[in-house]
């Protein structure tokens, strides 16, 4: 097993492990300390492991090396279960949000103390995983985890305003009605969240293609190869988080082919070597053709 599926992996065995220890700290502090909202977090907690076990089953099938029935090999499983994040991060946004209508004018128990300290901690441990995980997904370049640092993230947020309402309702009881207020706000920023993961995968899933900078990028280092008299026809398309690129390069007509596959291949080797993200190249040549 490689460093980058290694580190990959143990990304989702720690998130596995830290929402799971939330979750009982979570649900023991909420039933302890007689708060609702820290129960419901505690909940939340508990189906962020569905994505964390999504992702360390995954990493086993998208990283799998290139076969007869997958030639340009498995990293759309990869690109699936990002959008499998990312629906369930929109999902839980959804939820936040009607648990907070729904509950508006809801009778409640003043909280205690110990329920306080659960969201707080909560937040803490949350955005530091977050920012770990971030780390991680941009160190292997895996979009999946990228994601996943994002779900981390969603469970911090909704801790904000389960921590504002319990302080809230341990001074005056009668403003708890603030907590449903916080929670909609977050739901919004962890929607907008969710968005953010799914597109791209969704532009992906679709064949679209890398943005215009890359591609002008692409066709220059094309060019600068000796021999190359023009380039057109480039064609580009994720696979995971890195790109297949197609080009037509343009070489003199009295060259021979094994002149002509001599300057291909350089051209290939650059755009693998020093094009942004680039995975595969695959190049055709055709005669250059005086056009004045």
């Amino acid at each position: 097993m490689d460093s980058r599926v290694s580190q990959m992996r143990f990304a989702g065995w720690m998130g596995l492990v830290v929402n799971l220890a939330l979750a009982a700290a979570k649900l023991s502090a909420g039933l302890l300390g007689h708060s609702q909202a820290v129960v419901a977090d505690a909940v939340h907690s508990l189906s962020d492991t569905v994505t964390d076990i999504a992702l360390i089953l995954g990493v086993r099938y998208w990283s799998a090396p290139a076969d007869e029935r997958h030639p340009h090999g498995h990293r759309r499983f990869e690109t699936l279960v990002t959008v499998f994040i990312g629906l369930m991060v929109a999902a839980a946004a959804v939820g936040i949000g009607w648990e907070a209508v729904t509950s508006f004018g809801r009778p409640s128990h003043p909280p205690s103390i110990i329920a306080l300290a659960a969201a707080l901690l909560s937040i803490g441990v949350k955005e530091a995983l977050y920012r770990w995980t971030a780390k991680m997904g941009r160190k292997t370049g895996s979009s999946a985890l990228v994601a996943n640092a994002w779900h981390h993230r969603t469970d911090a947020l909704s801790s904000v305003p389960v921590a504002i309402a319990v302080s809230i309702a341990m001074i005056d009881h009668r403003l708890a009605v603030v907590d449903q207020i916080g929670a909609i706000v977050v739901a919004i920023f962890v929607l907008h969240a969710a968005i953010r993961i799914i597109r791209p995968a969704l532009d992906e899933l679709v064949d679209a293609g890398a943005p215009r900078a890359h591609r002008k990028e692409l066709e220059r280092l094309a060019l600068e190869v000796a021999g190359v008299r023009a380039a057109h026809a480039l064609r580009t398309r994720y696979i995971g988080s890195e790109l297949a690129v197609d080009v037509h390069i343009e070489v003199d007509a009295e060259l021979s082919v094994a002149d002509g596959f001599a300057i291909a291949s350089e051209v290939k080797h650059d755009l693998l070597k020093r094009g942004p993200d680039v995975a595969d190249v695959v190049v055709q040549i055709e005669p250059h053709e005086d056009r004045e």
